[in-house]
């Protein structure tokens, strides 16, 4: 048998290995229910009193009723999740080219905030700015003259993010990616009195094929029609593209944002690492998107993966990448796993 005494070995990694209490010690990424922020889709009441609907490409996830919301909140809060990031499901005969119900306050987004802040005053409430679950076109801004218009969306935008702030918003998130959204948002805030409402920019949303779920959980895809953009290209980032990233964080900073956000997650890790890196001071997000979430549930049914595993394997990934916030429709699920102390 091998003596392992007789190797002169000064430096051997595994003895901080050897016990769970050791790997505990020198755990260099932790992550906790206070760093989720779970993503809830919201609806008019629908026929029959459940007070949700499922949504088929997203197992576990729900469109609920302002009712049926705000207890789901509650039981989040309940759980140690200190947020939630909303997003509302309208119905089609709502929608048109100019996303008029966007700015209507007695719509359903508002009355869900509302809702939201009265019950749960402690929790924080993130709402969606861009046009898209609004539009007849399916897109984030304005269409006119077969593109997508920046700075006429502009204008719209920054009235959406007083709307949300009225009825309670903690944070704007804005999700559009047009050019100077930050700072028109922030201005708009300001002259309104709103200068606690913080923003969280999605800084860098980039042009991904992992959408898909949330868009049928929405039916916010761009719709086909002559003179308009099949896709979102001309706005949302390059998927090739990481230092492009860094300039979005530039302006974003400048312009006022309070946190920084990636989207997607797991693909785009090395974007995450970037900006924390780049911009230190500034809190750093990340959102571990519907196709991220779908490919695990799909896996984990099909007897492929365990799946406590690999959902708190990922979310360490992004806190180790450096992630301070993750947005994850895993979220209710992990804090009941850390909260047992069954997550691995």
């Amino acid at each position: 048998m091998l003596d392992e005494s007789a190797h002169s070995l000064t430096r051997r990694p595994r003895r901080l290995r050897q016990s769970a209490a050791h790997r505990a010690l020198v755990r260099e990424a932790h992550v906790s229910a206070s760093d989720l922020i779970q993503p809830l889709f919201v609806e008019e009441a629908a026929g029959g009193g459940a007070g949700r609907t499922p949504i088929a490409a997203m197992p576990g996830q729900y469109r609920f009723s302002v009712s049926a919301l705000v207890e789901e909140a509650g039981r989040l809060a309940a759980l140690g999740i200190p947020g939630v990031a909303l997003f509302p499901a309208i119905s089609p005969d709502l929608k048109d080219a100019e996303a008029r119900h966007a700015l209507d306050e007695d719509g359903l987004y508002p009355r869900a905030i509302r809702a939201l802040k009265a019950a749960h005053p402690e929790m924080l409430v993130m709402t969606d700015v861009a046009l898209d679950p609004y539009s007849s076109d399916g897109h984030d801004g304005l269409v006119l003259g077969g593109r997508i218009h920046n700075d006429r969306t502009l204008d719209v935008l920054a009235a959406m993010a007083v709307l949300h702030a009225q009825a309670g918003a903690d944070f704007v998130a804005p999700s559009d990616m047009m050019d100077g959204r930050v700072a028109a948002i922030r201005g708009a805030l300001d002259g309104a009195g709103f200068t606690d409402v913080g923003i969280l920019s999605y800084t860098a949303k980039y042009a991904s094929a992992f959408y898909g779920p949330f868009r049928h959980a929405l039916s916010s895809a761009p719709r086909p029609r002559e003179g308009v953009p099949a896709d979102k290209k001309t706005y949302q980032m390059d998927p090739a593209n990481g230092r492009e990233a860094l300039l979005e964080a530039e302006l974003d900073v400048a312009e006022g944002a309070d946190v920084l956000m990636v989207k997607p997650g797991l693909p785009y890790l090395d974007v995450v690492s970037a900006l924390k890196a780049h911009f230190p001071a500034h809190p750093v997000a990340v959102y571990n998107v519907s196709g991220e979430y779908a490919m695990v549930k799909a896996a984990v049914a099909a007897g492929y993966l365990e799946e406590r595993g690999v959902v708190m394997e990922t979310l360490l990934s992004m806190k180790r990448a450096g992630a301070d916030i993750i947005l994850t429709y895993h979220a209710k699920d992990a804090a009941v796993w850390l909260r047992e102390g069954t997550h691995g």
